[in-house]
């Protein structure tokens, strides 16, 4: 059994297939979904999905960085307000992302340590998003970490030098598709890391792995994922299953 953790399933992309796409990941072996919020356009839509199979679908909530706009403030109350009215399995997908556009820079990072703030009140782990920008979301975890901040690097695209800072500050290593395309660099990094820095993830529906690349993403393309990694790492599939499902349910606190 392996553990999706983190799909927005919950996109349109899903709305007409959802139920077929789950029962092609229960197939597969996943059988547990974990879904980070983006912002209040799609809150209800994910926890309406949660509340359909609560012991197979979990929800994050945060703002995503992306969606840090002139409004981010009201978004953030927004997601404050969730947070204050039911429990989450973590704080997400928070972070920066320097891709596209570097209007909001600052707000990314008011936005990014007030919700690191909430990680540390409610005592449930991060989930970071860090487009093109590794090095500063590992700057303000390492502010913050003073013992009690967990959580995990979502599609980590860095270094074997910022896999080991990340790894060191306590914080996974969220491994998905890219892992299978030819020149990402990532199997290099993955040489240098151990099974118990890293998580599963697909980041449905963007990212799918080889050899649908390019289409969309589902939590069933999982198996792609820990194929890759159980020829990288040279060990059994299985064994590639079993680890990341610990640590998938250590950090998330999930129930076996």
């Amino acid at each position: 059994m392996i553990i999706d953790t983190h799909s927005h399933i919950y996109l349109p992309e899903f709305e007409k297939d959802v139920s077929e796409v789950f029962e092609r990941a229960e197939k597969q072996g996943v059988n547990k979904i974990l879904m980070p919020a983006i912002d209040s356009s799609t809150h209800l839509s994910m926890i309406e999905l949660e509340k359909q199979n609560p012991e197979r679908f979990f929800c994050m909530m945060g703002l995503h960085p992306c969606s840090v706009k002139e409004n981010f403030r009201e978004e953030l109350k927004i997601a404050r307000d969730y947070l204050d009215k039911r429990n989450f399995v973590a704080i997400g997908e928070i972070g920066l992302d320097f891709y596209w556009d570097r209007t909001f820079t600052e707000q990314q990072h008011e936005a990014f340590h007030t919700q690191v703030e909430w990680a540390i009140h409610f005592d449930i782990p991060i989930v970071i998003h860090s487009r093109n920008s590794t090095d500063e979301c590992i700057k303000v975890v390492t502010q913050h970490q003073k013992g009690k901040l967990k959580g995990v690097f979502h599609c980590f695209s860095g270094n074997a030098e910022q896999a080991r800072q990340v790894i060191d500050l306590g914080f996974y290593l969220g491994i998905g598709g890219v892992v299978t395309f030819k020149n990402a660099g990532l199997d290099k990094v993955i040489e240098s890391v151990g099974l118990e820095d890293v998580l599963l993830e697909t980041d449905a529906p963007y990212l799918a792995p080889v050899p649908f690349r390019g289409k969309r993403n589902e939590p069933s393309y999982l198996k792609y994922v820990v194929n890759k990694l159980a020829d990288i790492k040279n060990c059994s599939v299985q064994e590639v299953a079993v680890v990341t499902t610990k640590n998938a349910e250590k950090l998330f606190r999930l129930k076996n």
